[in-house]
């Protein structure tokens, strides 16, 4: 898909609302840095809502940290607002709430332990200049706690650590799904779709799971035919990746659990759309990398033999996780609907 001229004003409009859901005061400087990056905007946000994941010590603090009137001295449009989830616990209803109590035109998402270029809610306004386009997502760098990438660590497989992954097409690319991590959604896309459905993505540490967004994004483009979604690889942001994240336990961990998502999210809306983009992904974007990596062993460049490795460890992680989530929701019988979000609080 071309892109979308942008003139000056559709990039002054809509307004953003930008919504970080956060859990764990042991993200605390990472989640100061991401309001930081959020308030140094070249665009400015009309506002920023961190949303507490059912923890009141973080609630508390963050409350005492953007107190009231810090907004004003700042300006309306770097306002900041802490609430509490109002939902279950979990990513989903944590989002959820921030849709609901937002007063842009356009609600978009950053991770809290991720910072986003000066540039990123310009770079998705430019794409919203198209109004058929209901929602902009952007790319994600690994920021890895040891300073460079594993060795082993394949980049086709840097969704693992919420990342934008090789095999992606680059520009500005229409898409069956954003990530949700760095994503934008207009308002209306919650009114025709409804939120995020609980029971897929995130519980704080506890499980490695994710595909909320995958799933609302192919329930929006159902309801609504002519939706198209973007990503724009200018949109970047920086997440963090901790230590434990870069070891090969996590890596299968985590590859399982996207099995696991996977199957939920095929329950959901079908496996002919909710596996859709995976099946290219898996018969062209891995073997691929297999061949890279072997090659690169050939080469007697570092890590080469291992990512192959991982490559097809991952594969049949994921595959089993699959396997499992698939006869666990069809024993069940579980179903999820997306969550009503309201229509935000404008004004």
């Amino acid at each position: 898909m071309s892109a979308p001229a942008a003139s000056a004003d559709s990039a002054a409009s809509p307004a953003f609302s930008v919504v970080i859901c956060a859990y764990t005061e042991d993200r605390w400087e990472d989640i100061l840095a991401a309001v930081s990056s959020v308030r140094a905007q070249s665009r400015p946000a009309l506002e920023t809502l961190l949303v507490v994941d059912h923890n009141e010590a973080l609630r508390e603090r963050l409350l005492k940290e953007y107190a009231q009137g810090e907004g004003r001295e700042h300006g309306a449009d770097r306002e900041v607002r802490v609430l509490a989830n109002a939902g279950p616990r979990g990513l989903s209803a944590g989002r959820n709430t921030g849709i609901a109590a937002s007063r842009g035109e356009v609600v978009a998402f950053l991770d809290d332990d991720a910072v986003a270029e000066r540039d990123w809610l310009r770079h998705f306004a430019e794409g919203y200049a198209d109004p058929a386009v209901v929602a902009v997502g952007g790319r994600t760098v690994p920021v890895w706690a040891s300073g460079r990438r594993p060795d082993w660590f394949p980049e086709e497989f840097d969704w693992v650590v919420g990342c934008t992954y090789r095999g992606l097409p680059p520009g500005r690319v229409r898409v069956r799904n954003v990530l949700g991590g760095n994503a934008s959604f207009r308002r209306e896309a919650f009114t025709a779709a409804g939120g995020f459905a609980t029971g897929i993505g995130r519980d704080g540490d506890r499980r490695p799971l994710g595909g909320e967004e995958t799933e609302l994004c192919i329930r929006l483009s159902r309801a609504r035919p002519g939706a198209v979604l973007l990503i724009d690889d200018r949109a970047v942001i920086h997440h963090r990746v901790p230590g434990p994240r870069e070891h090969f336990a996590y890596f299968r961990t985590r590859t399982y659990a996207e099995g696991l998502s996977k199957a939920l999210v095929a329950r959901s809306v079908g496996a002919q759309k909710g596996l859709e983009s995976e099946r290219r992904y898996a018969t062209r974007v891995l073997p691929a990398g297999v061949v890279r990596g072997l090659r690169d062993a050939v080469l007697a460049r570092p890590g080469g033999a291992s990512r192959a490795g991982a490559i097809v460890a991952g594969v049949l992680a994921a595959a089993g996780g699959y396997a499992v989530g698939s006869v666990r929701a069809r024993r069940s019988g579980v179903a999820f609907s997306p969550a009503p979000v309201g229509e935000g609080a404008h004004g």
